[in-house]
């Protein structure tokens, strides 16, 4: 798995998502998510592709045990920092996520995945891994972007104006194909970087989840807050056409 994109942003997107996360995350992703995730006290939690830790401090907090992982080492340096700082308990493993060599079989009792199985190029082997050290029942929660809607470079946000009205629609192609794409992100004042990204349909996530032995319990799709809607240009147009989902899956027993 290629994270030198990664590498290169750790110390912006780590001041980006704070130990909050940002307003995308914050207000609009995370609410769904933590719903769908619900009470996690006393529970063994990991988190995939964690980043700098911040919803991994939260779970924390809640009373979750928390390990969590993720590929870039320059992610989990600034995950450990925090932790030196505000020690909540929690373990962090540099892992390739379809590679948990360091986590025992079935010794989680939820895994949570938060905007990064897109992200994620053998996201079928980071399933299986992840059927693997969950224990029979266990759950799997992941937000991702929206297969439906939110396509790699194939997607679009379209505004038509005729006289006093204003329409906007989503334009979408390719939605069938599997294929590489790059996500641009504005990660300096006059910089822009790139990741890798990987679009594929919503049903090639349902047979994936099957392969690896999940029943699918919970789809949502996030609506904006109040928070959202009044930061964020683009909150009255998701609230039509969601860009997020947010999928639960349990462990056959």
């Amino acid at each position: 798995m290629d994270v030198s994109a990664w590498e290169a942003m750790a110390a912006w997107y780590d001041a980006k998502q704070g130990d909050e996360g940002d307003l995308w995350h914050r207000t609009l992703i995370d609410p769904a998510l933590l719903r769908v995730v619900g009470p996690v006290q006393g529970q063994r939690l990991l988190d995939l592709a964690c980043g700098n830790g911040y919803l991994a401090r939260c779970f924390a907090r809640m009373g979750a045990r928390v390990t969590a992982v993720d590929a870039s080492a320059a992610m989990i340096e600034r995950a450990r920092l925090r932790e030196r700082e505000s020690p909540l308990g929690i373990v962090y493993h540099v892992a390739d996520t379809a590679r948990l060599d360091a986590l025992d079989d079935a010794g989680m009792d939820i895994a949570v995945c938060n905007m990064a199985l897109m992200d994620i190029d053998d996201a079928a082997g980071t399933i299986g891994q992840v059927a693997r050290v969950l224990r029979p029942g266990g759950r799997f929660v992941a937000s991702l972007s929206h297969p439906c809607f939110d396509v790699v470079n194939a997607s679009a946000w379209v505004i038509e104006r005729i006289d006093f009205t204003t329409t906007v629609w989503r334009k979408v192609s390719r939605y069938r194909e599997c294929f590489a794409g790059r996500v641009p992100w504005h990660d300096g004042a006059d910089h822009v970087g790139h990741t890798p990204a990987y679009h594929r349909p919503l049903s090639w996530y349902v047979r994936a989840l099957r392969a690896a032995e999940f029943v699918l319990t919970a789809l949502e799709e996030p609506e904006p807050t109040g928070e959202f809607l009044a930061a964020s240009s683009s909150g009255p147009w998701i609230a039509e056409i969601p860009l997020h989902c947010v999928i639960e899956a349990r462990r056959d027993a």
